[in-house]
């Protein structure tokens, strides 16, 4: 690990960091892009220090900074959802979570109605990102990989079920 001065004298280790979004492997691409994007600007607000610096071109214009060390976008079963954030949460990871009712209406308070009427083991998950210490992170999600789409034909059967 690399070691760092934090100005004071103190020399300690830098952690790596990581950031990774899990999403529900069964929504079609569309929904699992919004929930992928709903959750990383939550967090991004939670944690301003993940945007790097602007981005400049070789004309001098100016872009927005990116968050410097990606975000991997995974995929998993629903039902692994609520196990890989309570993991999460009990090691200290930062987590947002997505709860199902966020699709269900475009009316926020209708939102916050029905997360609040949902007991807490009865909450479901379109997606949930972890951010923290890179081994805690990896050690949570390493085994599942990378969210993939799936031909049309397969996304309407698994909607329509």
């Amino acid at each position: 690990m690399p070691i760092v001065d934090d100005g004071f004298g103190e020399v300690s280790e830098r952690k790596e960091m990581r950031c990774v979004a899990v999403i529900d492997a069964a929504l079609a691409i569309g929904k699992a892009a919004n929930a992928a994007a709903v959750m990383a600007l939550t967090m991004g607000a939670r944690h301003p220090q993940l945007v790097g610096e602007p981005l400049i071109d070789s004309a001098g214009n100016q872009h927005a900074g990116l968050i410097p060390m990606g975000i991997a976008v995974l995929g998993a079963p629903a039902d692994e959802l609520p196990p890989i954030r309570e993991k999460a949460r009990g090691v200290g990871l930062e987590v947002v979570d997505f709860p199902t009712q966020g699709q269900q209406t475009n009316d926020y308070a209708e939102f916050r109605r029905r997360v609040r009427e949902t007991a807490s083991g009865d909450l479901r998950y379109l997606g949930v990102m972890l951010y923290g210490e890179r081994r805690k992170v990896s050690r949570i999600v390493g085994r599942f990989g990378l969210l993939v789409d799936r031909p049309a034909r397969e996304v309407t059967r698994v909607e329509e079920s």
